[in-house]
């Protein structure tokens, strides 16, 4: 009986710990950057553009930028923004690419800053893991996995269909 409350805490300990696992296994740390959670939305067939959404945590002293990337399921991996000015919504490339100042986070999220898949060469379909290498102007290249959320997914882990913001396939370009 003396140890029944060391067994509970371990066991409550283990199932607390389960439910972070998934997370943190969707991270990925390329020297002072730090990736979190990237996922995208399942396309309709002949779509020929996606979205791509994630965290980038920088916890260096030095600031980084986004400046592209590469994958095998597009022709290109671009760094987009998507705003709105005086009622009309706008999308265009960040030529210069996306900065991560030092100590700083940037969420890039549907209707935000997003990254955009051209030229797709297949449906994404819901479930799929897409890899792609993301390119940093300090960091390098960095291999990250893309989680495919439902074609309505408006976050990590939704399934909500009907949205109309960045992703997806709308249309560009």
């Amino acid at each position: 009986m003396r140890h029944l409350p060391i067994v509970l805490s371990l066991s409550a300990a283990l199932v607390l710990s389960a439910g972070v696992l998934p997370a943190a296994a969707q991270q990925t740390k390329a020297g002072d950057l730090v990736i979190v959670q990237p996922w995208s939305r399942a396309t309709p067939g002949g779509a020929k553009v996606a979205g791509g959404f994630l965290v980038i945590e920088n916890k260096g002293a030095a600031a980084d930028t986004l400046v592209g990337g590469a994958t095998g399921v597009a022709a290109k991996v671009e760094v987009h923004e998507m705003a709105v000015t005086n009622g009309v919504m706008t999308m265009r490339e960040l030529d210069k690419g996306l900065p991560i100042a030092a100590g700083q986070s940037v969420t890039l999220k549907p209707g935000g800053y997003h990254i955009m898949f051209t030229g797709l060469k297949q449906p994404l379909k819901e479930g799929d893991k897409v890899p792609v290498t993301l390119q940093f102007a300090r960091a390098g290249n960095v291999d990250v996995v893309f989680d495919v959320r439902g074609v309505g997914a408006k976050d990590v882990g939704t399934k909500d269909a009907g949205t109309k913001d960045a992703g997806g396939a709308h249309p560009h370009k």
